[in-house]
């Protein structure tokens, strides 16, 4: 693909504002150069613009954003534990196939691990955990509000770490996490389909309620439904990601 206008990436000497109360800030894998070169490859590579085993030149993809290597190499590594991408000893980093059966499987299992935590944060969650929960919905409402989908996803990605965390459940929180870093491409996706960030928002309240109200059975069944993808929401994801033509 052709990339070889300059897209620059702020100058993380610059003066910067004071930094927002803790809800509110961007997710720490966003921040700095590398975070924001790894979340553009990332779009290039789950829509199909990168394809399939299109190599990652550092330099090339360096030249472009106006930076040195060491960011670009930094995102790239991140690409390859996200399983976006492989990296092979001499030969350098080439975009990973990710095939939709395999990603469907991924998804149920993401699933079963979300709805698990889901229902044991019903049972174990305290007035602590309730208010972080509170305030990454919160978040997302206010995402929601304004239309920004990569707003709303790193708050989404928030929202969800408070239920692992409310769990009590530290090895089942660490395989949730895994899983969701091999996922986070393709779910940031889906927030780019019509409505979705609608529709997902209505499943936070009511996964909310459910683990507010004590509920675990259905918290579990909201958290199921939530990440499952399937029906309409498949088909919808499988139209994403078709390679763009022209």
């Amino acid at each position: 693909m052709d990339n070889s206008a300059t897209t620059r990436i702020p100058d993380d000497t610059a003066p910067t504002a004071p930094e927002p109360p803790a809800a509110r800030r961007p997710a720490p894998a966003s921040r700095g150069k590398s975070g924001e070169i790894r979340d553009i490859l990332e779009q290039e590579i789950v829509t199909g613009e990168r394809p399939a085993g299109e190599r990652l030149d550092e330099q090339a993809v360096a030249s472009r954003f106006g930076v040195s290597r060491t960011p670009v190499r930094e995102a790239i590594n991140q690409l390859a534990s996200a399983g976006l991408v492989e990296q092979i000893p001499n030969r350098g980093a080439f975009v990973r196939e990710t095939g939709l059966a395999d990603l469907v499987e991924m998804f149920e299992v993401m699933a079963e691990l979300e709805a698990m935590a889901g229902r044991l944060a019903a049972r174990r969650i305290d007035a602590k955990g309730r208010a972080r929960l509170q305030a990454a919905l919160e978040a997302c409402e206010s995402a929601a509000e304004r239309n920004a989908p990569d707003a709303y996803y790193y708050d989404n990605e928030r929202f969800h770490e408070a239920i692992y965390d409310a769990c009590g459940n530290g090895f089942l929180a660490s395989e949730a996490r895994r899983l969701h870093q091999r996922l986070k491409a393709f779910r940031r996706l889906q927030l780019r389909v019509p409505q979705r960030i609608r529709q997902s928002l209505a499943e936070h309240r009511r996964i909310v309620a459910a683990i507010a109200a004590g509920d675990g059975e259905r918290a579990e069944a909201e958290l199921k439904v939530h990440i499952m993808v399937q029906g309409e929401r498949f088909a919808d994801l499988v139209a994403s990601l078709k390679p763009r033509e022209g």
